[in-house]
């Protein structure tokens, strides 16, 4: 909002020009059409700028001052705030497609939209630096080129509902100090700027109304310093340049010729299109009258030279192809021959390329009864419709210490200031701590990490949020999150450790363990900690040594071990439900220095004896377990058979039952997922405990149910 009067917004708005700077005032009406209640314009004492860039802001302020005062002096309050636009000849456009998903179907808002244009010119600024280092650029403007609504071309996506929208946009760019110069010559009068944008952008707004721009069609900002141009097509502008070249070309010429300065020159360039002779006087003095032709004749080579950088760049611009037509405004357009050269440079005929004044500000009503309607004021009255349809000024503050310059269009939160300051995205949110990958029984698993704190943001000392919205000269601080705890998980945490048991029976007693687990093939306790890479796998038996372990006792060696009513020693695997039959007892393990050589002879001497009688050994000592497998190696005799199709040979035993194929397969009863076990001796259903014997053939399977 720029001004209240008598409950009326009037926009106040400045075109400052290499040449001249126009100052406008007006309001929009109940009808939307919009009246100039005041103009002024006014030439620079000097050239103070050149090719649409501020040089001198000394004295262009001093000129800005002079239009403020004479508007004031019109209107009869005071201008506080201003809309400006930009030109210069280092413009950049960036055109860039941008995404947003949003977490479930939602129905779009004019926020969302918003915020997908912030995104587009966000990652149009970081395309940008990474091309060009030398300038520190900041956007001056923006238009949306087409929307996408579940990535389907859409007009308008507000209102609909959506899971993805997505627009194409063409973002412009000028470097800081054409930015800044703007900005402090205006300050330097008392103005802040309300809105800014590029001057070609303004004058699209007036001489290319929305419904003519499904047609392909340049317009032509010729000024004096700088010719901008822009592209339409399919309903929205495709592209935006400029060229340094323009009416003060022109002027230049005449300064030489004809011995004045520059401000006569000016006047001799404008006289000669609406006059048939001109009269000026020269430096020394003298007088003269020529005709108008002499002044064409003079400046026609020049127009030629801008016509043809101007279709050239028209061209460029529009795929290297020509458009439809051309429209022309500004002062330089003015010039006598330029619309027909350049529609011979277009190939386009003549009458597809025109000045437009009058024709195009139907919608524009002057309160003055002295001012005319031209194609010098397009632009002027375009930056003033462009605050009602896009507010996109620039906002100062201060981020962590340094001053910021944000482009703003009413929405700018404190997370759009950490993204263009380069805060990296992980430092504002909370960091989980390094995940952990590993598998289990075959299946990828995952440990996350722990959470970080958050980032500490801060506005005037007042600790708020990343959504917060910014204000104008705001202090924010933000000190970054911090990075959680690294994954950390045990074996005896995972489900297939707690949830997974084998029970066996033991001298007639249930006895529930839970399953070993191996770790890229090592047996592992519950409390391993689990590292990157490892490879778990649940083991669904126990050997008679383990379970003992388990269940803290101490098998009397003395005694025979029973394992499904078959004698078995600390080595024998048992399954679910296998009995096991021992005696408890205390023992001192043999060790290697528990008899000494003599002994060790003599036990040796004893146990061959025992082997050859083919007698059980009873020692009067506890055996070490690979002694106690010998024994029974030596004492029994082998079986040969197949087990589900494989050769396989069982030794170290009297009698076998079905269960001991499972020391020579690898089959786990456990990872069936509710199937049942089949098992089979030559073709016919037995248990884990009915004998096998030699050259039989056992099979085990699962079901198809």
């Amino acid at each position: 909002m720029i001004e209240v009067e008598n409950e009326r917004e009037y926009v106040f708005s400045l075109d400052i020009g290499t040449r001249n700077v126009v100052g406008t005032v007006g309001y929009k009406d109940e009808d939307d059409n919009f009246k100039v209640i005041a103009l002024y314009s006014i030439e620079h004492e000097s050239r103070a700028m050149l090719d649409g860039q501020i040089h001198d802001i000394g004295r262009v302020s001093k000129t800005i001052g002079i239009v403020k005062e004479k508007l004031e002096e019109q209107i009869g309050f005071e201008l506080k705030e201003v809309c400006i636009a930009a030109a210069g000849r280092v413009l950049r456009t960036v055109t860039t497609k941008v995404a947003y998903e949003f977490p479930e179907e939602t129905v779009v808002t004019g926020e969302d939209l918003n915020n997908l244009d912030l995104l587009g010119i966000d990652q149009a600024q970081h395309e940008l630096a990474e091309g060009d280092e030398r300038y520190k650029f900041y956007c001056v403007g923006y238009s949306v080129m087409k929307y996408f609504l579940n990535e389907e071309v859409f007009s308008n996506l507000e209102g609909h509902k959506a899971n993805k929208i997505e627009e194409i946009i063409i973002v412009t760019f000028l470097p800081e100090d054409v930015v800044d110069g703007l900005y402090s010559a205006v300050e330097r009068v008392g103005l802040s700027v309300a809105n800014m944008t590029l001057e070609p952008i303004a004058a699209i707004n007036v001489a290319i109304p929305e419904n003519f721009r499904m047609l392909n069609i340049a317009l032509v900002d010729v000024g004096a310093g700088t010719s901008d141009i822009c592209i339409t097509k399919d309903g929205s502008i495709i592209a935006y340049g400029m060229i340094p070249y323009a009416g003060d070309e022109l002027t230049e010429v005449i300064v030489q010729q004809f011995l004045v300065d520059f401000a006569t020159a000016e006047q001799i360039k404008k006289d000669s299109t609406i006059m048939d002779e001109v009269t000026y006087e020269d430096i020394m003095g003298l007088s003269y009258t020529v005709k108008a032709e002499e002044v064409w004749k003079l400046t026609d080579p020049i127009m030629e030279k801008i016509t043809t950088e101007v279709a050239t760049k028209i061209k460029e611009l529009n795929g290297d192809a020509s458009v439809a037509a051309t429209f022309v405004v500004g002062g330089g357009g003015k010039v006598h021959g330029f619309c027909e050269t350049l529609a011979k440079k277009l190939d386009i005929m003549k009458e597809r390329v025109a000045l437009r004044g009058e024709e195009v500000m139907k919608e524009v009503e002057f309160l003055q009864e002295d001012v005319k309607k031209d194609p010098l004021l397009v632009t002027p009255i375009g930056i003033c419709l462009n605050y009602y349809e896009q507010k996109n000024n620039f906002i100062m503050i201060h981020f962590n210490g340094e001053m910021m310059k944000l482009y703003d269009n009413g929405h700018l939160r404190i997370v759009d200031a950490a993204m263009q300051a380069g805060v990296p995205t992980e430092e504002l949110f909370p960091r989980r701590g390094a995940e952990i990958n590993f598998k289990v029984n075959g299946v990828s698993r995952m440990a996350r990490g722990g959470f970080g704190e958050s980032a500490v943001v801060k506005m005037n000392g007042q600790e708020v949020g990343l959504k917060t919205k910014l204000i104008p000269n705001c202090d924010v601080t933000i000190e970054g999150s911090t990075e959680g705890t690294s994954a950390n998980m045990t074996i005896d945490q995972l489900d297939e450790f707690q949830n997974s048991t084998v029970s066996f029976v033991v001298n007639g007693q249930r006895i529930t363990c839970p399953k070993f687990v191996e770790v890229n093939g090592s047996l592992e306790p519950g409390s391993y900690i689990i590292k990157e890479g490892d490879d778990i796998e649940t083991r669904g038996f126990y050997t008679v040594g383990q379970l003992a372990e388990f269940m803290d006792v101490t098998v009397d060696k003395n005694h025979e071990i029973i394992v499904n009513n078959r004698v078995g020693d600390l080595n024998t695997l048992v399954y679910e439900n296998f009995s096991v039959e021992w005696t408890e007892g205390a023992f001192v393990p043999v060790t290697e220095d528990y008899l000494n050589d003599e002994e060790e002879e003599e036990e040796e001497a004893e146990f061959d004896s025992e082997a050859e009688e083919n007698v059980p050994y009873r020692p009067n000592t506890p055996l070490t377990n690979e002694a106690a497998t010998a024994i029974n190696k030596q004492s029994y005799g082998s079986i040969h058979l197949k087990a589900n199709g494989q050769e396989v040979t069982l030794s170290g035993q009297k009698d076998y039952i079905f269960s001991d194929i499972f020391r020579v397969i690898d089959f786990d009863t456990n990872v069936g997922g509710g199937r049942t076990v089949i098992t089979t001796i030559n073709g016919n259903r037995c248990g884990y405990a009915d004998p096998i014997h030699d050259g039989d053939d056992v099979d085990i399977h699962w079901s198809e149910d």
